[in-house]
């Protein structure tokens, strides 16, 4: 059986020249455990934006349909050295049905089924996945199935991490995302506390119509104050934050220490004892990470990626999160999207511009046939 269709590909050369472009490609038959997926849905995540449009200049970029070409400013463009002259697929996830299979059982089980997947090449007509990573979605609809992995995974994976750890309460900043908002429905199900930080008023709104407790403000002028005090009240010295750039991860390690330190009998040139701990799992501020000498030395910083956790989290933790997830998959891992767009619609400029700015709430769904 010879399958082609529509398939999009990012390739930055050594100059700085960023192509995005869609082509007709053959994909080849499904073997083993592989499946073959007729791709009906697939979100632009945060996590995509990173080798679909990084920080190149899409407001110059030259547009024709179906393709753009745009500039990759330094030091990013060298600082992505190793990706020079590849042509790369796009696309984490998306959700579609299943037309053809490898000879594997675990394959030939999914005939026919609407799946959830992780194929890495999600903004293509036709995706080849692999059925272990395939999530079923019985009766639910590609467009709620579309979201149903890295997000729910991710969020997830937090609060599995913080139980793996011993701790019992999370901050999480840029709270009020697609995945802030799945967070703190978690930890409510699961008995977590959980400090979540925003930037905008509305959103405090947003999260404490959610039933969220501790919800702060980074724009209010007395936001270490809130801040100190939720970590206080919640023991929260753990943490998540997709930032990256700026000083979003120093501001919480103050915080932190600040609480710790109060809380201390007698003084130490060194700071507390308490160990404080930061994950970065995105880069929303493409800028440097900026830390101060202000909290002693009982801090760790680390990054946090999605795949390796599953990973080091092993095949019976990754199964019962995956059917939590499709448990609850209209409910507490619903996603919502602003605007749907076909392939050569993502590369349009009106709609290029618009998703790379990751704004809250404003998530885009790309339907591959249109």
């Amino acid at each position: 059986m010879t399958t082609t269709g529509k398939q999009l590909f990012t390739t930055l050369e050594s100059d700085g020249t960023l192509t995005v472009e869609i082509e007709e490609v053959t994909v080849a038959d499904p073997t083993g455990n592989q499946v073959l997926v007729k791709m009906e849905a697939a979100p632009i995540n945060p996590s995509d934006l990173a080798i679909l449009t990084g920080a190149a200049d899409f407001e110059n970029a030259e547009y024709s349909p179906g393709k753009v070409v745009a500039k990759m400013p330094e030091p990013f463009n060298t600082g992505s050295k190793a990706r020079h002259g590849q042509k790369l697929p796009a696309g984490n996830e998306g959700a579609g049905t299943v037309i053809a299979t490898g000879d594997g059982d675990m394959a030939k089980a999914l005939m026919g089924q609407r799946v959830a997947c992780v194929p890495g090449n999600a903004y293509s007509e036709y995706c080849l996945a692999d059925a272990a990573m395939c999530l079923p979605l019985g009766d639910n609809s590609s467009e709620d199935g579309a979201s149903a992995f890295v997000n729910p995974m991710t969020a997830l994976g937090f609060a599995e991490n913080a139980k793996m750890d011993g701790q019992k309460a999370i901050v999480h900043t840029a709270a009020a995302s697609n995945l802030g908002q799945m967070l703190v429905k978690i930890c409510q199900e699961d008995d977590l506390e959980l400090v979540n930080i925003v930037r905008k008023a509305e959103h405090v709104d947003l999260l404490k119509g959610l039933g969220a407790k501790h919800v702060v403000n980074s724009s209010d002028d007395d936001f270490m104050k809130q801040l100190r005090t939720a970590i206080d009240e919640t023991d929260a010295f753990y943490g998540f934050d997709p930032i990256g750039g700026g000083q979003a991860t120093d501001n919480v390690f103050k915080a932190m220490e600040q609480v710790a330190v109060g809380k201390m009998t007698e003084y130490s040139r060194y700071g507390s004892n308490q160990q404080k701990r930061m994950f970065i799992y995105g880069r929303l501020d493409m800028g440097p990470t900026i830390l101060t000498p202000s909290y002693g030395f009982g801090w760790t910083l680390s990054g946090w990626l999605l795949t390796p956790f599953l990973a080091n989290a092993g095949m019976e933790t990754m199964v019962r999160m995956r059917q939590r997830v499709l448990e609850n998959i209209t409910t507490t891992f619903a996603s919502s999207y602003k605007q749907k767009v076909t392939l050569e619609g993502m590369l349009e400029k009106g709609a290029i511009t618009d998703y790379r700015q990751m704004k809250t709430g404003e998530k885009y769904l790309v339907t591959p046939h249109g």
